[in-house]
Formats: structure tokens, sequence, C-alpha cells
């Protein structure tokens, strides 16, 4: 028997009444949009449940905090290039000459409330959202994720990573201190070693002679306006694909690519990500307002004499910094041009480096000629070439991340300037190549291993000895379940010349699969499991069932 309180008797016709006009203004919306069958079909979206799927969660919580911080910083930041004498509370630059985007720049960090707090957030939260986008799009790039249907999607997300790089560039250098002159001054470098045009272009991008008058208000509409908005469009048309194409899932049971196994978006996925998302907020926030970042007040005003030593941009640019330093000083002219090498070869590398991984799925598409849709993930040791050459491409990033900080690590380590920069040249030829050849002999070893646990079952470390004197591992075997998920993987050949086959997919297609270890067939697997039947037989003989050690049994 249950009682009602006077309280909640007066609470329920409230309820009522609320959930009646909630009703009312629901159905009016949707007379007028027709958003009940869109919702209804969202909320049932299934989504797999995997840990690696949440990196592309944390790029876009963390862009959305860009945002809000942005948008904040934006109300208080004067983007001109007028010089003015700094008369504010730091007292180590009072009476300095100074570009008020730099006094701006002070006046948030001192003066308004927050403000400091809100630029190391925003500064964070961009170096989270490009490490989230280096790990997502490597994510996919290893489980094979790019596949038919999502080719499209993959250079989505490869232009969201230029972006990304775009807008931290022209986000460090508005304060228009020593740091981002410098940074501005190597872009100035790079536009002139352009041959015919590369001085008209630093003029177009300057409004004059470097550094100008014009590039902090220029690079405010593009970090503020420009690129924002091509970030939000690529997201708005990367979600809508995904929701398209279903979303990928690895192999196991009754995983198929014509089915989601998971949860529901709503109110499973919707409750995790709000979540999660306040977690990603929580932590950007707690990092911001314990570690500095960006002391601009420390760097002083941009002054284009000087030259300071030890100066590098945010790691996802560092790359870029380290090509230039490993090259010579290269130059030729020709036809009375001037031709600097030590710029111009960097910055080809750099584009065949980025356009690389841009059409990697096109070119395995063309190599296997597979045109089906994949919506099961490989698990990257089935794909020893795709594995070792993302791990490769990371070796060459690495070493020229490592090469833009030989500066600092001479000093810190008490080196030669000179020898860390020949190691570099060195490894930049060798560490690559060795990493492709060491993942890729890992990874045909897994897949002997996984060929061997699929048709043997697992090892147990337990010998049995027969009568004989034949020694018998007793193996445990797999369910039918884990046994699948181990051969379930395609199998590509390498083809021959001839027949619609050109020489080079030919040779694109050995290079890529001549080693493979092909899965245990259905025969295999029969025969397999009819010796183990055997083998457990004359185990159960031996052991009559009881399959402890000596040691054990006595223990108890």
């Amino acid at each position: 028997m249950s009682t009602t309180t006077p309280a909640s008797q007066k609470q329920a016709p409230k309820q009522g009444r609320a959930m009646k006009l909630g009703a009312v203004g629901g159905d009016w919306l949707d007379q007028r949009v027709s958003g009940g069958g869109f919702i209804k079909f969202f909320a049932r979206k299934i989504f797999p449940d995997h840990w690696s799927f949440m990196f592309g969660e944390v790029a876009l919580y963390s862009f959305v905090i860009l945002l809000i911080t942005g948008t904040f910083l934006t109300m208080f930041f004067d983007p001109s290039m007028e010089e003015v004498i700094y008369n504010g509370p730091y007292e180590a630059l009072q009476g300095a000459h100074m570009s008020r985007a730099f006094e701006s720049t002070l006046e948030i960090s001192f003066e308004v409330t927050g403000g400091l707090l809100f630029r190391q957030m925003h500064h964070w939260a961009a170096l989270v959202f490009m490490v989230a986008i280096y790990v997502h799009m490597f994510r996919v790039f290893f489980t094979g994720a790019f596949r038919k249907p999502r080719e499209l999607n993959w250079l989505i997300g490869f232009t969201l990573m230029i972006l990304g790089m775009v807008a931290g560039f022209s986000g460090y250098s508005l304060p228009d201190d020593v740091l981002s002159g410098n940074g501005l001054r190597i872009a100035d470098g790079l536009a002139k070693s352009m041959p015919v045009v590369g001085t008209y272009i630093s003029f177009l991008l300057f409004g004059g002679e470097f550094p100008g008058t014009h590039i902090i208000p220029r690079l405010f509409t593009i970090h503020i306006l420009l690129v924002p908005a091509a970030i939000l469009g690529l997201i708005a048309i990367h979600l809508v694909l995904l929701v398209l194409h279903k979303h990928t899932q690895y192999p196991g049971p009754g995983r198929s690519d014509r089915n989601v196994v998971g949860f529901p978006l709503f109110p499973v996925y919707t409750a995790k990500a709000g979540g999660f998302f306040f977690l990603v907020f929580g932590v950007i926030a707690l990092i911001s307002a314990t570690t500095s970042i960006n002391a601009v007040w420390v760097y002083g005003p941009y002054d284009p004499s000087p030259v300071s030593a030890g100066s590098q941009p945010d790691w996802y640019m560092l790359f870029t910094d380290g090509g230039l330093r490993l090259i010579p000083g290269w130059e030729s002219t020709i036809f009375g041009y001037v031709f600097s090498w030590n710029m111009l070869i960097p910055m080809m590398f750099y584009g065949a480096m980025l356009g690389f991984l841009a059409l990697y799925p096109f070119i395995e598409a063309w190599v296997t000629g597979d045109d089906r849709e994949h919506h099961l993930l490989d698990l990257p040791y089935n794909t020893p070439v795709r594995t070792g050459l993302g791990v490769a491409w990371i070796t060459v990033y690495i070493v020229l991340v490592l090469a833009a900080a030989n500066d600092l690590l001479a000093i810190a380590l008490d080196l030669s300037i000179n020898d860390l920069t020949w190691l570099y040249r060195i490894l930049f030829f060798v560490a690559p190549v060795l990493a492709f050849w060491i993942t890729k002999r890992l990874c045909l070893s897994l897949q002997r291993q996984a060929h061997q646990k699929a048709l043997h079952g697992v090892e147990t470390s337990r010998i049995v000895r027969t009568e004989t004197g034949d020694m018998i591992e007793i193996h445990e075997p797999l369910n039918e379940y884990d046994r699948w998920v181990l051969v379930q993987h395609d199998d590509y050949r390498p083809l021959k010349a001839g027949n619609g086959v050109s020489s080079l997919r030919a040779a694109a297609t050995s290079f890529f699969f001549k080693d493979s270890i092909t899965p245990a067939s259905p025969a295999e697997l029969r025969e397999a499991l009819e010796h183990a039947g055997h083998e457990k037989h004359t185990i159960d003989q031996l052991t009559g069932g009881d399959y402890r050690t000596p040691a054990e049994k006595a223990t108890h």
C-alpha cells in the first residue's frame, strides 16, 4: 500500500502540466520541421563500445573548448600592429615599445579576470586537439577504417589535421612576441625561397617588406573566422558520413559487415558523451591552471633585428622546422634566379609526406583491387606492410621533431650540435627503413602465432609423457568465436603481370603480400580439431582427466 503526502499531491498536477506543454510544443515543432523521424532514427543509432574510438571524441570536445575560450579571448584581443608604449602592471616591460596586439595580450594575461586561465586553456586545448586528431587518424590507418565507403571521410579527417596546423600557426603568431615573430620570419623565408614568385607572395602576405603592418590583422581573420568555419563545416560532414556509413567495429562474436554490435546513442552514448566532455574539459582546465604555457611576457615584444636561439613552434609544427635544420645551405642560380634548395627540398618532402598519407586509401585499393564495403576492422598485425609503412611515417616525423630541438638537446646533454645534426641526417634515411623492417617482421611473427593458435589452441606449458617416452603438450582449445577472429581476415596474394595486370601493380602486390601468412583454412581446422581430439583422448588415458602437475597434487 502506498501513501501520498500533501506535497506530492500538489506537485503531481504541475508535473503533468509541464509534460503536456512539452508534448504540445514538441508536436508543434515536429509539424513544421519534421524532425521526429530523424530524432528517432538518430537516437536508435548503434555505436560499438571500444576505448580506441574515444580519440575522435577527444578531438571534438577539445575543439568545443577552443570555441568557448576563443570567443572569450576575442572580446579583449586587439589585432593591431600600431606601435604603443607599455604602461601596464608588468613592471619588467614598462616603457617598452610594442605593438597593440602584444599589449592587449599582456592585458588579457594580467588585467582581465580569468584572462590568463582562458589563454592557457585555449593553448592547451589546441595541443590536445592536434594530439587527438593524430592518434585518431592512425587508429583509422592501422585498422583499415579508411576503406570503402570511407575514403571521403579519411580525406575530410586529413583536411581537418591540416586546418588544425593552420589554426595553430595563425593562433600562436597573433601575440606578436619574439617567439611568434620568429615563426613568421621562417614563413617569410619559405615564401621568398620560391623562385620567380617568392618575393611577390611575401609582399602580398605581409603587405610590404617583412614584418609589415598587415600580417596580424590578416592572421586574426584567418584564425577566428575562416579556419574555424571550415573546421566546423568539415566536422559536420564528417559526423553525417559517420552516421550514414555505420560505425566500424573490431571483429568479434556476432559482428559482421552487415551489422553493428553495441549500444544505442540514446540514452547510453548521450550520457557517456556528456560525462566524457566534462572529463576532458576538467583535465584541460586543471593542466591550464597549474602549468604555464606560452608566457609571452618572458619573450618580450617582437623586434625583427635580433634572432633568438632556442625558439621552437608547437609540437605539431616542429617537423617543418626539423627538415630546415637538417638540409645544408645549398643554393643554385639558374637563368638568373636563385634556388634555395635548403628551403625547397624540405617543402617538397613535406608535400610528399602528407600527400602519401592523404592518398594511401586509394593506393591500397589500387593494389588490392578490392571494391567491397568494409565495416569490420583489420587487426594491425594482419596487414604487415600497411602497419610497417605507418610506423615508418611516424619514425620520420619523430626524427624531424628531434632535429628541430637539436640546439636544446645539445645544451641539455652537453653534446655537439653538429654531431647531433649529422646523427639526425643519418637517422632520417636509416631509421624509417629499419622501423618498417622490424615492424613487418613482428607482424609476420604474430600472424604465425595466430595461425598456430587457431589450429592448436593456447599452450599451457604442461607436458605429459607417454609410455613410449613421447612428450605431448596440453593445449587449451579456443572457442569458436576466438578462433573465428584469428582466421576471418582477407588473404591477398601477389598478382602476375598480364591479363590486365600491369607490371607496376604486380610489383606492388608482391611488395605488399609476398610474405603474408595464409590464415588457417577450414580443411586445416578440421584436421587440427581431429588431431586435438586424438591427443586429448591419449592424455586423458594417461592422466585420468586430471591435468594438475605432481606439485599441485601434493599441495592439495
